[in-house]
């Protein structure tokens, strides 16, 4: 019979614990770079809707011809926090090379929290995007926010990245640019 003794017990729990260490997710604090990126192959054809400020259905199919970087959040998880300035940034960078950045918020306090999280945060070349019933997260099988899809001009998603990043970094913009063509 073996003997159990709290000691043991307690180096089992601890071994077991540095085992599942490597496989979590990053700290919601730390913004990861584009290496981060998951790249799909071949692409996959994407139908996605989501509402605009005002309520009026949007959906991917809008944006056709575009290349777009499609980013799941909500105005209360920390690392879409972090992560927010880095679009908005993304966005001026590239608006001139027929890229568009779009946040769908999954709040569910609706266009007036969001507007004021980008106000609060100087958020000025964003739209008020919504999915206030995760509708997209849960047709794209996400499994945590923020998470970003960038799809090309056919409306095919070619890569995703879960987590936070720094969208305005030079190789992030390198990165999308390249998807334009």
């Amino acid at each position: 019979m073996t003997d159990v003794t709290r000691r043991g017990l307690v180096a089992a729990a601890a071994g077991t614990l540095a085992l599942a260490t490597p496989l979590r997710k990053p700290r919601a604090q730390e913004i990861q770079g584009i290496t981060a990126l998951r790249l799909m192959s071949p692409p996959r054809k994407l139908d996605l809707h989501f509402t605009d400020a005002d309520g009026a259905p949007r959906s991917l199919a809008d944006y056709a011809g575009k290349t777009v970087v499609l980013n799941l959040w909500a105005t209360w998880c920390v690392p879409c926090v972090r992560e927010m300035p880095a679009l908005d940034d993304l966005a001026k960078l590239v608006a001139r090379d027929d890229v568009v950045v779009l946040p769908v918020s999954s709040d569910r306090g609706g266009a007036a929290v969001v507007r004021r999280f980008y106000a609060d945060h100087q958020i000025a070349n964003l739209p008020v995007l919504l999915d206030p019933k995760n509708a997209l997260a849960y047709s794209l099988k996400v499994r945590g926010i923020p998470t970003t899809l960038l799809i090309n001009p056919q409306g095919e998603e070619v890569g995703w990245l879960e987590g936070a990043a720094d969208w305005s970094s030079p190789d992030a913009v390198t990165v999308i640019r390249k998807v334009r063509g």
